[in-house]
Order: structure tokens, then C-alpha cells, then sequence
């Protein structure tokens, strides 16, 4: 066989394996016999496969630059190899679900944290079951109470920044309610009590559950969690919500994670269950595993100041970053009516094309609450907008 003809077919193969970024070394070797064939003979014969094994070599560039950009391999999120990381990246770019990539890998390290018995306490509906890590109740009465206070400032704090709200809002509003549909929202209407639903859960050594709550609409049904991270450490939280029927089997599953932590600040873990995996209804309990590792980004919470107002049936949030830096805010809204939690919003006030803040800038975000409050407590985390603009 001719070796124009053998570079060619290992240029081919070379392009075809590029999509799983592996074949950029056989198109490195096809690259390389293409200019000896090209140095020899300049034809279309070998200028074809010369073209071919270029490419193979620039696709997996690029994907690399798609993931990690120009500079070396770091942990994502996701934890993948960096193989597998880059096909991630990429193809789910394109539009494609490669979340079972990622299963594996979340499955193995929730196994691992509950293994790790040592490092966590247990709350089976709302009471600590290991008697070494009881909360003392006047630490959770008092943090809770300055979560309300610092969540709501004075109205004159709150006129410091324009309201310039959001026409983009990712927040659906109560008026586009269907209001012949007989659905029972409404800023009249009293939410469901269902705070007394059944849990079990693990928290790490060192986190504080201040707060335990379920509500519900139509369509989900959310449990929150109110927490307060006292480990000393600046910590990056993730937790999976279960729900379970009567017999104890999973109906369904919710992941979250809070990126970055300070000590001493209170974060919130809201679950998602779509009632549409339910049956339409509510779970008989659910379970919640809490996990802590070091975060990747910079806390710029004390760079950051959130006011938060409300004006009929709806809140509005104002964030201001007065850092050098883009600050990206993730806060969660709590309505309540007397003690009962009636509605949870999360909200990401941005004022670029980007979920972030540009620096020394303001954003106001508004919210609708679907059913009837008399107060807010409004919680929040920021840091460093990494990746974004």
C-alpha cells in the first residue's frame, strides 16, 4: 500500500476519533507523514489528507479551549477527568444530555459521605440524634432572629439604589396567573401547612440547621433548609433531597449546592420535586445529606450588600457590589405567613449578559409570591464571578 494512501486513512480515523478529543494523536502522526508526502509531491493527492489530519488535530484544541480555555486542567464541578470533562463540556454545549456522565460520579461520593458517620450528626424531624452534636437552642433563636434582621434593612437603605428591574426575570408574575383555571393562588389565598412533613437527614460536624421547612404549589413541592455554617472554615455545601412514599421508596431526587460559605453565615438548601414524578401529589417524608468541601471560588460577601422590600404581593431584591470584581449572588427570598413558610424564591439579581455584577454596579430582581405573607427573611451568598464576560 501506497503511504498517501496509508496517511490518508490514518488522517480519516484521526478526524473521526476527534470528536472524542483521543484522536488528535493519530492525526499528529498523519499531520507529520502528510508533509513528507506533501514535501515530495505537491498534488491534490496529498494535499486531501494533509487538510484532513489538520483538522483532526485543531478540533480537540478547540474543544480543550471550549473547556478549559488557555489555561491548564482544573476540577470542574462536575469532577470528571479531564477527558471526560471536555466531551461534557462540549457536547452539552450542542445541546446534548450527557448528564449520565456525571451519575457515577455523584453516586460514589454521596456513598463515601455517608460513610464518613464520624464527621456528621443526624436530625430525624427536626430533632438531633446524636446527643454529642445537640444544638444549643438560644444559638439557633438568636442566629435566626439576626438572619431577619440583617435581611431586611431599613427603608432608607432600601431607597439607596434605583429599582431598575429585570423585563428578563426568570421569575414567573402572578399576573400571568390563569385565573379561570381554579388554581388557589393568590395574594388573598392561605398556602398550605405542611411544615410537620416527615425527614431524616446528615449535616456535617459543625453546621448548624436553624430552620426546617416543606411548602408546596400546583406544580413542585419544595423542602428548605436554613443553616449556618459554624466549622471555622470558608465551605462549599452540596446536598440531595429524597423523597419517599409510604413504604420508603425513592420517588424522586433533588441536588443543590451553595458555592461559597463564610464562617458564621446562614445559606439556604431548597429542594425541587416536580409533582409530575409524584403522582400529582406530595411525598410521605423526604431525606436530605449534606456534604462540605473546599470551594472554588473567592467569598466576596462582605464586598456585597442586599436590600430586600416588598410591595403587595411581591419582593424586591436590590444587590450592590461595591468590589473591583464580578460578583455573581445567589438569594434565596423565605415568605412567610406567621410562622408557616408559604412560598421560597431563588433569586440572582445581574445586570450584564452574564448571572453576575459588574463591579460597583447595583440590580434589582422581583419576585411574586403566589400566596398570602406578612414578612420576608431574605438569605444570601456571593463570590467572585469566575468565567463570566
Amino acid at each position: 500500500m501506497h503511504i498517501t494512501t496509508i496517511a490518508l486513512i490514518i488522517s480519516i480515523l484521526g478526524l473521526i476519533t476527534s470528536f472524542g478529543f483521543v484522536g488528535i494523536i493519530p492525526s499528529l502522526i498523519a499531520f507529520v507523514l502528510n508533509i513528507l508526502n506533501f514535501n515530495e509531491e505537491q498534488s491534490i493527492r496529498t494535499t486531501r489528507p494533509l487538510a484532513i489530519s489538520l483538522a483532526g488535530i485543531l478540533l480537540p484544541l478547540v474543544m480543550y479551549l471550549n473547556s478549559y480555555g488557555v489555561g491548564l486542567p482544573y476540577e470542574k464541578p462536575e469532577k470528571l477527568g479531564m477527558l471526560t470533562q471536555i466531551i461534557y463540556d462540549n457536547y452539552s454545549r450542542l445541546g446534548f444530555d450527557m448528564s449520565g456522565l456525571c451519575t457515577e460520579v455523584k453516586d460514589q461520593e454521596m456513598v463515601a459521605a455517608a460513610k464518613t458517620s464520624s464527621d456528621m450528626y443526624y436530625i430525624s424531624d427536626g430533632v438531633v440524634l446524636d446527643d454529642g452534636a445537640k444544638i444549643d437552642e438560644s444559638v439557633r433563636e438568636s442566629s435566626f432572629d439576626k438572619a431577619s434582621d440583617d435581611g431586611q434593612k431599613t427603608s432608607k437603605e432600601k431607597n439607596k439604589i434605583s429599582k431598575e428591574l429585570d423585563p428578563e426575570s426568570i421569575f414567573e408574575s402572578i399576573d400571568s396567573l390563569d385565573e379561570t383555571s381554579g388554581n388557589d393562588y393568590g395574594a388573598d389565598k392561605k398556602g398550605a401547612s405542611d411544615d410537620d412533613m416527615p425527614s431524616y437527614g446528615g449535616l456535617p460536624i459543625g453546621t448548624l440547621i436553624l430552620g426546617q421547612y416543606f411548602r408546596e404549589d400546583d406544580h413542585n413541592c419544595n423542602p428548605v433548609l436554613v443553616l449556618q455554617n459554624k466549622t471555622g472554615d470558608l465551605v462549599r455545601y452540596e446536598c440531595r433531597f429524597i423523597a419517599r412514599d409510604k413504604e420508603g421508596e425513592e420517588l424522586a431526587t433533588s441536588e443543590k449546592t451553595v458555592e461559597v460559605v463564610r464562617d458564621g453565615a446562614l445559606f439556604v438548601f431548597e429542594g425541587r420535586f416536580d409533582k409530575r414524578d409524584l403522582g400529582g401529589s406530595i411525598p410521605d417524608s423526604y431525606e436530605f445529606s449534606i456534604t462540605k468541601r473546599k470551594p472554588y471560588e473567592d467569598d466576596m460577601a462582605n464586598l456585597v450588600s442586599v436590600y430586600t422590600a416588598t410591595e403587595g404581593s411581591s419582593a424586591l431584591l436590590t444587590a450592590e457590589n461595591k468590589s473591583d470584581r464580578k460578583v455573581k449572588v445567589d438569594a434565596y427570598v423565605l415568605f412567610f405567613d406567621g410562622a408557616e413558610l408559604v412560598d421560597c424564591m431563588w433569586m440572582i439579581p445581574q445586570n450584564t449578559d452574564e448571572v453576575c455584577l459588574d463591579p460597583g454596579s447595583a440590580a434589582t430582581i422581583r419576585g411574586d409570591a403566589y400566596y398570602r405573607f406578612d414578612r420576608v427573611e431574605t438569605f444570601y451568598t456571593a463570590y467572585e464571578a469566575i468565567g463570566e464576560g
